[in-house]
């Protein structure tokens, strides 16, 4: 009667056995091999590493924590290619606001403004005197703070083109700008030298701190017996 309950017993769990290891394997169907050491111990989990997605895979539905991490060389190859555009990029608009600065500047304008008002100019260039590209470029340094002006910018009429050429310096701290060269040399090669009659510059770029050589000054009236009002 023991022996026969016994069997039945052991029936009963070989039948159970099947169950629950069918319970406990994963989905993909692989199952968990048990310790040979203990084997009452918990089944251990055998997975292999999901690889990272890719472009183009579609949505990520689900993230496991023991996925593959992505190539390290990949990420270093986007980056070497993507720096130099960067830095053409930094580099071009750096020249273009430098070039934007002088072109701003009230110098250009007075040279430009000097050039339509003078007579071998306009002899030589003819009439509508302007810049000649559309989006012009001022050659040259022009330092203001330190006293050196040296600046070149191609110009165009109705006659011809060349590039006027303008250079200044400022001896002292404190003093006033000279003009040392204000030229016009044609697109056949030809120089004209524009300040033999004369500097119109003289007055445009003096020092506002300093009285300006032979300009008159028109002096404020002062007001005599004002007295101020006390409230």
């Amino acid at each position: 009667m023991l022996l026969r309950s016994a069997q039945q017993g052991a029936g009963a769990r070989s039948a159970l056995l099947p169950l629950l290891r069918r319970r406990i394997t994963p989905t993909g169907g692989r199952r968990f091999p048990l310790n040979k050491n203990n084997s009452g111990a918990r089944p251990t989990q055998n997975r292999m590493l999901v690889s990272a997605p890719k472009a183009g895979d579609g949505p990520l539905m689900e993230r496991r924590a023991d996925r593959e991490l992505p190539s390290l060389e990949q990420t270093t190859f986007r980056w070497s290619r993507t720096l130099p555009i960067f830095a053409a990029v930094i580099a071009v608009a750096s020249v273009a606001i430098f070039n934007y600065q002088k072109l701003s500047s009230p110098v250009v304008g007075a040279t430009l403004y000097a050039l339509r008002t003078s007579d071998k100019a306009r002899a030589v260039l003819g009439d509508e005197i302007y810049f000649a590209q559309q989006i012009p470029w001022i050659s040259g340094e022009m330092n203001q703070l330190h006293g050196r002006i040296d600046i070149s910018f191609r110009v165009k009429g109705t006659k011809a083109g060349g590039v006027m050429r303008f250079a200044s310096f400022r001896p002292t701290p404190k003093g006033m700008f000279e003009t040392t060269e204000w030229s016009l040399e044609t697109d056949d090669g030809t120089v004209i030298d524009l300040l033999e009659d004369g500097d119109p510059f003289a007055v445009t770029m003096a020092t506002p701190d300093l009285p300006m050589g032979d300009v008159d000054v028109e002096e404020e009236p002062v007001p005599r017996g004002f007295r101020k009002m006390t409230k």
